[in-house]
């Protein structure tokens, strides 16, 4: 998508369609008064007959208003005046966003920035509009065979009173963090067929060169050789080798690197413990966590961050087979420590602790991985907040604010090792399942026995990786919340 600033009046500005604002009560932005005084009131006439629904993003087209050079305006409600703030802006923004990804218009320009929000300035807001207006143009690119005709905007205009360097920074930063959540959506929504672990190691590869970033691609007997028994016996009944993907971006100088970890199951059928039916199509949505961190690379090499990043994806396919691992089986982690499989479903701390092994060479600043770990966290927080993990709470407090910045966010659970006697094992060193009872917190836990050398964080993205129903498809988070939390990493 085509997106540009510009100080140009509202009311004369050519374009398919203008977004302009309005609060439940009727009040107008200032765009909107603008567009309101030319066109001879016809905005407050229609707010005034209740045509444009109170709530928050929600939108009403206008065609042909007289003394307006746009072609269309679209009003759009900021809700209650009360209730203004970072949720009602990104609703508002959101449903304009969504208004224009639907229409015929090809061009459009979007009066929405000029609304003054508490304790969140201009800079905030263009960045804020950018990505929300390019991420609601977002379609995935399914092979059908035939295809319905392409509607929405390509080419949209952000209108502030004065266009300066530092809101121009704003809107690039916007672009290319829905860039890298394009990204990470389309891996997402490939079938498992599509994306395995070669597909999203080639993915790597193709970026690595795009950008000029370095790439390695461990196989299965590199991964051997560095002791990795426990992800190995994920992958080792998958006609798919397992990948491990290790990508260096090096923009920082001599620091310290920040690393990534992704869990990246192409597809979990659970293994021997298999999963039941339902929904089992959603399983190809497991390797959220490695496609994330494709995208936030692809947003920190698009802008060209001054920061260190390293990102490690352990991409296998969970099957059943003849050489499946079984419930019972101990396996020797690259740490060695021993783990007994006490159920192949819970799998994903199985390719992430070798994963958190490996990056101790690279005495990163800190250590973030990223995982669609655990149904539990789904039924604690559901489909609104990531649950956050951290053996550090200057890290932990970086990412919530982070989240709480792009509305993204997580919620901080509890990392005690109170809980530690529920991954005790006769046969082993730890098993790999806690039982029902706080089963992220275990989850958690174990991965914290694997992450003692370096700052630590653990994202739980089981409930906001994707969503289910008619808008079934992957969000793309937590890249806006990773990706903000690198900007002020970097200093950008």
């Amino acid at each position: 998508m085509e997106m540009n600033l510009s100080n140009a009046s509202p009311v004369g500005l050519k374009t398919g369609v203008l977004a302009v604002g309005a609060f439940a009560d009727g009040l107008l932005t200032p765009s909107a008064q603008a567009v309101d005084a030319a066109a001879g009131g016809k905005l407050a006439a229609a707010l005034k007959r209740g045509d444009l629904e109170e709530k928050a993003g929600s939108t009403l087209l206008l065609p042909d208003l007289p003394g307006v050079a746009a072609e269309r305006v679209l009003l759009v409600s900021l809700g209650k005046r009360a209730d203004i703030g970072d949720k009602a802006y990104r609703d508002a923004v959101g449903g304009a966003a969504k208004a224009l990804a639907g229409g015929v218009a090809k061009s459009a320009a979007v009066a929405l920035v000029d609304l003054d929000l508490p304790n969140r300035s201009l800079t905030w807001r263009v960045q804020q509009a950018a990505r929300l207006l390019a991420d609601g143009a977002y379609k995935f690119d399914a092979p059908r065979q035939n295809k319905p005709p392409e509607r929405g905007a390509s080419a949209i205009t952000l209108l502030v009173a004065e266009s300066t360097p530092e809101l121009g920074t704003a809107l690039k930063q916007g672009q290319a963090i829905a860039e890298g959540m394009a990204l990470t959506r389309d891996l997402g929504n490939l079938g498992g067929n599509v994306c395995t672990p070669g597909y999203m190691a080639q993915a790597a590869q193709a970026m690595g060169k795009e950008f000029g970033f370095e790439v390695e691609i461990l196989e299965r007997e590199d991964m051997e050789k560095l002791g990795m028994g426990s992800a190995l016996a994920v992958g080792r009944a998958s006609h798919s080798p397992c990948k491990f993907i290790v990508m260096k971006y090096n923009g920082g100088g001599a620091a310290k690197p920040v690393v990534l970890v992704g869990k990246g199951l192409t597809f979990d059928t659970g293994g021997v413990s298999l999963k039941p039916g339902a929904n089992l199509d959603e399983m190809k949505y497991d390797m959220s966590g490695g496609g994330a961190v494709l995208g936030v690379f692809r947003t920190v090499a698009r802008l060209g961050l001054p920061i260190n990043l390293v990102g490690a994806v352990m991409a296998v396919e969970n099957m059943p087979g003849g050489n499946a691992a079984r419930p019972g089986d101990v396996v020797r982690s690259m740490a060695g420590i021993t783990i007994e499989i006490l159920n192949t479903d819970a799998e994903g701390r199985l390719v992430l602790c070798d994963a958190l092994t490996y990056v101790e060479r690279f005495d990163p600043a800190c250590v973030i991985d990223i995982a669609t770990l655990t149904g539990a966290c789904v039924v604690a927080l559901g489909v609104h907040a990531s649950g956050l993990f951290a053996n550090d709470e200057v890290l932990a407090a970086e990412l919530l604010t982070a989240g709480l910045a792009t509305g993204d966010r997580a919620w901080q659970m509890p990392l005690w090792d109170d809980y530690i006697g529920q991954l005790k094992s006769n046969f082993a060193d730890m098993s790999n399942l806690g039982g029902p009872a706080a089963g992220s917190v275990t989850a958690a836990l174990f991965l914290s026995k694997f992450a003692t050398k370096y700052k630590w964080a653990h994202l739980d993205i089981a409930g906001t990786a994707s969503v289910s129903g008619d808008a079934k498809g992957a969000t793309g988070r937590p890249v806006p919340l990773l990706a903000e939390f690198l900007l002020s990493r970097s200093g950008a």
